[in-house]
C-alpha cells in the first residue's frame, strides 16, 4: 500500500524559497543545505559490511530515541547497509530547530559506539558524511516516503514494507 495524498487545507507547508540570511549551506565532499523548517530526506551508509538484525534494532531505537524531542521522523528504514531517514527538525523553546548535522551526529554516533562495543571493537562504523536534500513539496515528500517504505521490498528482504521489521513509520509531523 503506498502512502496516498491527504488533503489539506492551504498549501504543503514547504518552505518554496528562503531568505539568504536564513539558508545555511556547507561542504564537505557533499554540499548540505539547512533552512528552518524544512523537511529532509537523509541517507547513510556503512563503511563495508553489513549490520546484522541486532545491530540494526540498535539503529532503528537510536533513531526513535529522540522522535518528538529533536526531530519528527515521517519514515526510516535501516537497511543491511544504509539508512534512510524521512526527518523534520524540532523547533527548541529557543525558537531554533535543532541542525541536521547534529541530529545525524548523535543518531549515528550513539549507534556506531553500541554495535562496536557489541563486536568488540573501536573505529568508524558509518561513512563520514551523509547525503541529505531538502524536500522541496508535498508530491517529493510522498516520493521519498515511498521509496523508504519499497526499499527493503526491492533489496527482497520481504515481501510487503509491513513485513520488514526496521521500517519504521510514525507518520507526519503534528501541526
Amino acid at each position: 500500500m503506498k502512502v496516498k495524498e491527504k488533503k489539506k487545507p492551504g498549501g504543503t507547508g514547504f518552505p518554496a524559497c528562503a531568505e539568504e540570511e536564513e539558508l545555511s549551506i556547507r561542504y564537505r565532499y557533499l554540499p548540505h543545505w539547512e533552512f528552518p523548517g524544512s523537511t529532509y530526506f537523509v541517507t547513510f551508509r556503512l563503511k563495508a559490511g553489513i549490520i546484522s538484525e541486532d545491530e540494526r534494532k540498535i539503529v532503528l531505537d537510536a533513531i526513535k530515541h529522540f522522535h518528538t524531542i529533536r526531530y519528527w521522523i515521517t519514515c526510516a528504514v535501516v537497511m543491511p547497509d544504509h539508512v534512510h531517514i524521512l526527518l523534520k527538525p524540532v523547533v527548541s523553546e529557543s525558537g531554533t530547530d535543532f541542525s541536521l548535522s547534529k541530529i545525524m551526529q548523535g543518531i549515528k554516533g550513539f549507534s556506531a559506539r553500541e554495535i562496536n562495543k557489541s563486536r568488540g571493537r573501536k573505529g568508524f562504523l558509518w561513512l563520514d558524511e551523509s547525503y541529505d536534500r531538502i524536500v522541496r513539496d508535498y508530491d517529493e515528500y510522498l516520493e521519498k516516503w515511498n521509496y523508504i517504505r519499497d526499499n527493503p521490498t526491492k533489496a527482497e528482504l520481504c515481501q510487503e514494507p509491513e513485513d520488514y521489521p526496521f521500517l519504521w513509520e510514525p507518520g507526519e509531523p503534528e501541526i
